[in-house]
Formats: C-alpha cells, structure tokens, sequence
C-alpha cells in the first residue's frame, strides 16, 4: 500500500474546518482533522505529518484551560499554518502577545494590503492593490513573535499576514478556506508546495490502496452490506465486490418507498451489470402495513428505522460465514462523531444505516469510504466505472417518498407521487438545469382542491415542487426557474398524472425551511 505524505489539522472547533479539508484534498493533498485534546506527542510521532495547520475557534487564549496544540508541533522542523485562532495560538506559545477584541474585532468581509516583504506563500496574490478576505476573531495579535515578519494588514488586524520565513511557520488572521477569501485555495496551494508535497492523493490511488486494505481485513470471510441504492452504498459495494469478488453479499431493503422503477433499477444494475451476489428483500407490504394510518413524521421515521433493522438482520441472518458488516460512512460522519469538546455529538439522523447492528450481530464494520468526503465518493464511483448518470443524482432520503408524503400514507397516494415526481425530473433534465440542482422533488399535500378538467369538476391533490442549490445540504435555496418553465411542468404534471389538479413551487430557503417537507 501506498504510504502517502500527510497534512494534519489540528481542530480549535471552528465551524468552518471541513472546509480546510475539503480545500487540500481538492489540490490531491490527504490530510485528516483532529480535535486538539487528541493531538499528544505519541500521536504526532506516530501519525509523522508533513506539515501542520491550526485551525480557526471559537475560544481565546485567555481562557481557562484554553485549547492549545502541544509545543511539539515547532519543533517538528515542518511547515505549519496558523488560521485566526491557530494565529493567536501560534503567537501566543512562540513569544508574540494577543489582547482582548473590543474595538478591533473584525467580522466579515475585509481587505488586505501588502507591504514590501516578499513570501512564497503569497505567490499569485496581491495582483491587485488588495486581496478580499473574509475575518471572525474577537481577539488580536498585538505584536508578533520573534523571527516572524509582516506581509500583510487590514484596517483592524495590522498582523493579518505573518510568517517566519527561516522557520516556515506561517499565520493568518482570517480565513482562506471559505469562498468569501476568493484566492484562498492559493494560498493553501502555496503552503503544500513549499512543504513539498506532491499532489499524489488521487482516486486511482485511493482504489488501489482501499482494495489492498480491504483484502488484508476481510481475509477469506464473507461480508454483508446493506445496500440503500445511493450513491455512498453503491460505491462502497462495487469497491468491496472489485477486492474480494463473491465474498460480498449486499442485501437490498425494499421498503415500497423509492422512486418510480427504482428498486428495478438498482437489482438491474447491481445483478446484471456488476454481477454481485444481491438479496432483494421486497417488504414493502410489511413498511405499507405497519404505516398504516401514522401521519407524524418522527412515527414515520422511528417506524421506517426500526423495520430496516429488523429486515435486514432477517436476511443478513441468512448468510453464513458473515463476519462483517460493510457501510458506506463518510469523513464528515468519523469528523462529527466526536465533538470539538471531545463529547459524542448530536445525533440528527439515525434511519440511513443499519444502527447497532454490529454489535447486535456480532459483526466487525468495514467502513472503505470513510477517509472520503462526499465529491470524493462520486469521484471514486467514476473511477469504478459506476454510470455517471447514477454517480451524479441528487440525494433521496432514506426513508424515501415517506416523507415527501405529509399526513397519512396510502399506496394511491404514493403512485400519484412518483409519477408526478418523474415528470418533473423529466422536465428539469430536458431544460438541462439537473446537475445545477442540488435536490428536486415532488411533494404531495394532504389536502385535495377543486379544480375542472374539461366541462368537468375535480377533487383533487395539491402538489408541491421542491428544488434547491447547496453546497454540502446544511443551508439551501430554492431554485430560480422562469415562470415558463413552471407553467409548463405544472401543465405536464396535471395532464400526465391522474389525480392532482393544482401544482405549486416551494421557495422557502434553508433556513428556517428544511429541503425535505418533514
């Protein structure tokens, strides 16, 4: 296996470190986020980072028991990058002094101007008079630490670009990685290179590797995985299926609750196409019956979740020789399921997986995504040769059309929906706007209206339409359509599909809406 080169992020709590990740790996960096309590010197030794940054936070130094990076990380000889808190960090252990916000604390946009100094880590900035960044520090470095120069001001942090460049030690007061500092990646890119990293983190690398890993952890025993028909699953199942062949059993959970032909499409696909063994345990008149009557959206939820477990552990009981469980759990999910604070988080969603499934059965995980962030999965499914046309569809809620069905769920309803839900997908894909959204839906009300058809009277369904851009799904906004291509989907649905009679759109942003109805 591969032995990569690795950057490590020291985490102080800042909302935004993900996105320091996400910019590294973008530039085929690997890195990995730590919350500082865990970063002790028998961890730097052994984890042998390349190069360091502390990241931004919501603390200060002058508080009790302030979070702080062991002084190690100086003396390790590597480059490191201190960001707002990382800065005031930086300075405070290497002999510079912080003071308190009041009257200079900056929150938003800014600008920066250079001085006269030079530093490889701002090539390609400065082309203009001064660079947009974007601030959020209450505190202020009030004087720098010995050997380090300044490169940078802003009206309210006349330290906001520092660096010693003998040591390679670097500190901003603001933040690069977030899209408000539009040259930011710059800067990051300038900071890999002058650690001498070589971009070698890359997809065909990270297959080659994960198979390897694979292999060497199953060994010759067999491994179930539940299979959602998303993307994260399916990745997970084709990479697993390409190191260990028919060792892998997925189990396909049908709860009556997908797409229009969907359940078809990920048993064609998976059967057919990649030949992997594949249980399809339709249930869902077992999901239908037990729904039966229930209309609020955490019984839905609870209730969906609790007959997952139970079907699969029915079907997975099947397979012998099982040993492991196979889920297709993310970077996101290992970084939030330990709080900055070192405390569990808090759990907003538990229906997606299989819950405590592993311990209940006995069974070890194999978790082959979660070094990956979710435009790394979708790269590592094209690399498998997954179709693009499944690698790029939009997020669909594990517990599906269920809750895109406000109020109680009946089989018409649902066919209703689906049907209406595939036009509109039809509609958005011919008018080319598909991969500009990051979720469209149909959403069918619990109300019926009057409408007329003809010379006739109606008593139908309202529908809603749904459609946002997003970033990561944690704040949305609701798509810009032109009335045109509103009336003319409404005209569709409503021809197309019997049983509604009246279509409306959804502009709520998030928040105070979430995507999903419930």
């Amino acid at each position: 296996m591969t032995q990569h080169d690795r950057l490590l992020i020291v985490d102080f709590g800042s909302q935004v470190t993900q996105l320091i990740a996400r910019r590294l790996r973008e530039l085929n960096v690997y890195c990995e986020i730590h919350p500082f309590q865990n970063v002790t010197d028998a961890f730097l030794a052994d984890f042998k980072p390349k190069a360091v940054i502390l990241s931004g936070g919501p603390s200060s130094v002058f508080d009790e028991g302030a979070p702080m990076p062991p002084k190690t990380v100086f003396d390790l000889g590597i480059p490191v990058l201190g960001i707002c808190y990382g800065q005031q960090v930086m300075m405070h252990i290497l002999g510079g002094k912080v003071e308190r916000g009041h009257s200079t604390a900056e929150y938003g946009r800014a600008f920066v101007v250079p001085n006269d100094k030079k530093s490889s880590l701002l090539e390609g900035w400065f082309e203009e008079e001064r660079e947009q960044v974007w601030m959020s520090h209450g505190d202020h470095v009030s004087e720098i630490a010995p050997g380090f120069d300044v490169y940078g001001t802003s009206p309210n942090a006349p330290f906001a670009i520092t660096a010693d460049m003998n040591r390679n030690f670097f500190a901003v007061q603001f933040h690069p990685e977030v899209h408000h500092t539009p040259n930011g990646k710059k800067l990051y890119e300038n900071f890999v290179r002058l650690a001498g990293f070589t971009g070698d983190w890359t997809m065909g690398a990270y297959r080659e590797d994960a198979i390897a890993k694979i292999r060497e952890q199953v060994g010759d025993k067999n491994v179930i995985c539940g299979l959602s028909g998303g993307v994260d699953s399916s990745v997970a199942a084709v990479l697993i299926h390409e190191a260990i062949g028919d060792q892998l059993t997925c189990v396909f959970v049908d709860h009556g609750l997908l797409r229009l032909n969907e359940a078809d499409e990920v048993v064609s696909m998976f059967r057919d196409h990649y030949n992997i063994p594949l249980i399809h345990a339709d249930e869902s008149d077992l999901f239908l019956g037990e729904l039966e009557g229930v209309s609020d959206p955490e019984q839905k939820r609870k209730t969906i979740g609790r007959l997952f477990i139970d079907v699969f552990q029915k079907y997975a009981n099947e397979i012998e020789g099982a040993e492991f469980l196979a889920q297709g759990t993310l970077y996101p999910d290992v970084i939030e399921s330990v709080s900055f604070s070192g405390g569990p988080s808090v759990t907003i969603k538990s229906h997606h997986n299989v819950g405590g499934l592993p311990e209940k059965m006995g069974l070890k995980l194999v978790e082959p995504l979660r070094e990956l962030f979710k435009d790394e999965v979708r790269a590592l499914g094209r690399e498998l040769g997954l179709p693009a046309s499944f690698i790029g569809r939009h997020p669909f809620p594990g517990p599906g059309l269920a809750i895109r069905c406000p109020g109680e769920i009946t089989k018409n309803k649902l066919e209703i929906l689906r049907l209406a839900d595939a036009v509109y997908i039809d509609q958005i894909r011919k008018h080319g706007l598909y991969d500009e959204i990051w979720q469209a839906f149909v959403a069918i009300l619990p109300v019926r209206t009057v409408g007329v058809m003809g010379d006739g009277r109606t008593y139908d369904y309202a529908c809603a339409l749904r459609a946002v851009t997003s970033v990561d799904g944690m704040t949305a906004d609701y798509y810009p359509f032109t009335h045109e291509f509103l009336g003319e989907t409404a005209t569709r649905i409503i021809n197309e599909v019997q049983g509604i009679n009246r279509v409306t759109y959804d502009i709520t942003s998030k928040p105070p809406g979430t995507i999903e109805w419930e």
